[in-house]
């Protein structure tokens, strides 16, 4: 039997009841606060590993973890799909994380952390060149306004010239967009914990080659239990279930509100340096948080009036008797 465009083992449903109606929008705010307490934590253990290694053995549990909990299911999606299906959103999330990591050791966090984001901007244009999409004007402002949150939050003194770690920062950025989009796509087709596992296996992968050319191997002997714990968390928590969040968040919103949800991160990522770094806030940057925090509900209230997003082919399906 060909598989069909649209299935309910792939795509969620949209559900009615308040609970699970705000359920997508918890994804990536859950999403968020595991990423934002990652950032910190990574910055500690990569004081003690090299970047790459790190990311490698990070990507290879969370690979041996999904194969171990979820192998029958994930060589049945491999069957159902075409990699068609999967190729694009798997390197673009594995390539988005991988080039944004060469880009923190080639520039400052926070132009990284600023140029990162503007995921939110690539997003709705992206999905407008591939895709048709159109991008509703009541949007504009939100997108605008969070654009300067962002700026005042992350990049407001941070932008001092441009240079390899602003280019690879942007590009990180294009291929955070396009995870988004061709993800939204291919979970039309594709169950949500292959995707997931296709992408965690992409990651593995380029973070191996970027091991093998940057660090010249893995090298892990320096890794204490802390450390080992952080990597821990990283491959379980931030890949594993931040991954998955994201996937099951594309079941029912659309990629740009995903992406302008996902601006939520760079709040908790300065949260959680904070309490774990010591790292304060000026006023700007508290400024920048709370118009991030404001833009992020307006978007969630604006996207919950509409209701769920569903594929074009559902929505066509709903409009006949």
């Amino acid at each position: 039997m060909p598989p069909q465009a649209t299935t309910s083992a792939t795509r969620l449903p949209p559900r009615k009841g308040a609970s699970l109606r705000w359920l997508p929008f918890f994804f990536i705010f859950l999403q968020s606060v595991l990423y934002g307490f990652g950032d910190p934590i990574s910055k500690v253990a990569y004081e003690v590993l090299p970047v790459y290694s790190l990311l490698t053995a990070r990507y290879a549990i969370a690979l041996v973890f999904l194969v171990l909990l979820f192998g029958r299911r994930i060589r049945r999606g491999l069957r159902q799909t075409s990699w068609r299906d999967w190729l694009l959103p798997s390197l673009c999330m594995g390539g988005a994380y991988i080039a944004g990591n060469i880009a923190l050791e080639l520039t400052a966090a926070t132009s990284v952390a600023f140029l990162r984001s503007l995921s939110t901007v690539m997003t709705p244009l992206l999905a407008l060149a591939f895709y048709q999409k159109p991008f509703g004007k009541k949007h504009i402002p939100i997108q605008l306004l969070v654009i300067v949150g962002l700026y005042l939050l992350c990049g407001l003194g941070g932008l001092s010239g441009f240079g390899w770690g602003e280019v690879f920062s942007l590009l990180s950025a294009l291929l955070l967009a396009g995870s988004l989009i061709f993800g939204e796509k291919a979970l039309d087709r594709v169950d949500p914990i292959t995707l997931t596992s296709l992408q965690t296996a992409a990651s593995v992968v380029m973070a191996l080659v970027c091991a093998l050319l940057f660090d010249k191997g893995i090298h892990l002997k320096g890794a204490g239990p802390t450390v080992w714990l952080t990597i821990v968390y990283l491959a379980l928590l931030c890949t594993v279930a931040g991954y998955l969040l994201q996937n099951a968040a594309l079941g029912f919103l659309s990629s740009r509100t995903v992406a302008l949800l996902q601006c939520f991160c760079p709040v908790m990522t300065a949260f959680f340096s904070r309490i774990l770094l010591g790292e304060t806030l000026s006023a700007a940057g508290m400024a920048g948080a709370v118009i991030i925090l404001v833009c992020v509900a307006a978007e969630t209230l604006l996207s919950d009036e509409r209701g769920p997003e569903l594929p074009e082919g559902e929505q066509e399906d709903t409009k006949s008797p």
